[in-house]
């Protein structure tokens, strides 16, 4: 299972809906605990990081071939 970098602003497609039938969701603060804002209502939630994982099914803004900075910082400290 290939791990999923998420970043502050990121929207997510959800695999459920929210009751007032969207999808898609703003990442608005990272940790243990990610809060999330629903697209479609403004609607602000806090969910366990694992439970957030799972119900997770692409980000949509986002090109996920991309190099992160992290994953660059880690390629330079071993060349150097």
């Amino acid at each position: 299972m290939k791990f999923i970098q998420y970043k502050i602003g990121d929207i997510v497609q959800m695999k459920k809906k929210h009751p007032c039938g969207s999808q898609e969701w703003e990442v608005m603060q990272l940790g243990t605990d990610m809060r999330v804002k629903c697209c479609g209502c403004g609607r602000m939630v806090l969910i366990a990081r694992s439970k957030f994982m799972k119900g997770t099914k692409k980000i949509l803004n986002r090109d996920m071939n991309e190099k992160l900075e992290l994953e660059k910082r880690s390629e330079e400290s071993t060349m150097g």
